[in-house]
């Protein structure tokens, strides 16, 4: 075979616990060129659907994937390259592929999951990379750091880059004496002093963000950055999700409450609102959510404005990044934020990180890289 590259496009890796995905169908046709963040083929697994992105450019000269097909994690989908390689090459190259066993990866990345001891208990987390750089990746009410599968090997690639799931949620401590916005944010700081960060680019989604910024203010020493996804904290604004979320109790009544969060209503599998009913029902859960709920959102309206003190000072460099179809939080509160940049996604909602995670992961990049 020539020296001319041949780039194989594979069926991801979307979070920790993927082992294989269906490709539901392709979205460009043979001999298409291609760009890095074009979407090529759109792939569906046990959690979410999503679209594979080109990472080189080139031409579409084989698709391999056949609709409504399953592969493993890895398996050859298509094939990228440059005109001028030969057809007999492309061949050779797909009928040689080998679909490399994901277990070596995962040895070698040690841990899917860690976790710390804290004052607000036990904290799961997950690591990826080594770059200079750190970034601590804060989810939103009701999620966990699962929810970053689209970005955290992404962001990875660049950084150091770390995911935790909040107290009360994921698989942390479900028990949280005097549940609030300072506490949560205390519990981040905690977090971050046991781990050695001295500081980091803070990157949050929702209550996340409003954590982010709460911690910016009172000890801007800590954060590098601030990426504000869909943030609560700059307005006080909010929609009926959180109380929907809190009171719903089977899957009839979470489904339509989980769509809310998404631009795309497809999104939303029968396996993520399993998922969340499991975690739902845990011990402890029901009433921490409750009283979370009742100190940050009481009367669906925003007790805590952490932006506003942020906005009357010195913020560090702060990314906001918003979808228009947010049914959660307003867009709009992106404009109480003055000196930010602002990016707001027309096609996307509450979860713009998972619905646009190329463009999300590209600018968080560009924001950390100064």
């Amino acid at each position: 075979m020539s020296d001319q590259r041949i780039v194989p496009i594979v069926m991801p890796k979307w979070g920790l616990s993927m082992k294989e995905g269906k490709v539901t169908g392709w979205l460009l046709e043979d001999g298409s060129r291609i760009n890095p963040g074009d979407a090529i083929l759109e792939v569906e697994t046990d959690k979410i659907a999503g679209a594979v992105e080109a990472h080189e450019s080139g031409v579409l000269r084989r698709r391999v994937g056949e609709p409504d097909t399953v592969y493993p994690v890895k398996s050859l989908l298509g094939v990228i390259a440059d005109p001028s390689v030969p057809d007999e090459e492309i061949d050779q190259f797909v009928a040689s592929y080998v679909t490399p066993s994901t277990d070596d990866d995962e040895e070698d990345q040690g841990p899917k999951y860690e976790f710390v001891d804290t004052s607000s208990g036990q904290i799961r987390y997950a690591k990826r990379g080594s770059g200079d750089d750190t970034v601590v990746l804060i989810h939103g009410f009701g999620g966990d750091l699962d929810g970053w599968l689209f970005n955290i090997d992404a962001l990875g690639e660049a950084a150091t880059v770390y995911a935790l799931d909040l107290p009360g949620h994921g698989q942390s401590t479900k028990s949280l004496a005097n549940p609030s916005l300072a506490t949560m944010t205390s519990a981040l700081s905690e977090f971050m002093e046991k781990l050695g960060i001295s500081s980091a680019h803070l990157v949050g989604h929702s209550m996340g963000g409003a954590i982010a910024m709460h911690l910016a203010s009172d000890d801007p020493q800590r954060v590098d950055s601030l990426t504000l996804i869909c943030p609560a904290g700059l307005g006080k604004e909010i929609g009926g999700y959180v109380d929907a979320f809190v009171g719903a109790q089977g899957r009839k009544d979470l489904k339509p409450v989980l769509e809310q969060l998404f631009a795309d209503k497809s999104l939303v599998s029968r396996q993520l609102v399993d998922d969340v009913l499991k975690y739902k029902r845990l011990d402890g859960v029901e009433p921490l959510l409750k009283d979370l709920a009742a100190s940050l959102f009481a009367g669906q309206t925003q007790q805590d404005q952490p932006g506003e003190k942020l906005a009357g000072g010195d913020a560090p460099p702060t990314l906001v990044i918003w979808g228009r179809q947010d049914e959660v939080i307003p867009s709009a509160h992106a404009e109480n934020l003055p000196g930010a940049k602002v990016v707001i996604f027309d096609d996307a909602g509450h979860m713009v990180y998972m619905e646009k995670a190329s463009d999300v992961n590209t600018l968080i990049k560009q924001h950390i890289g100064g």
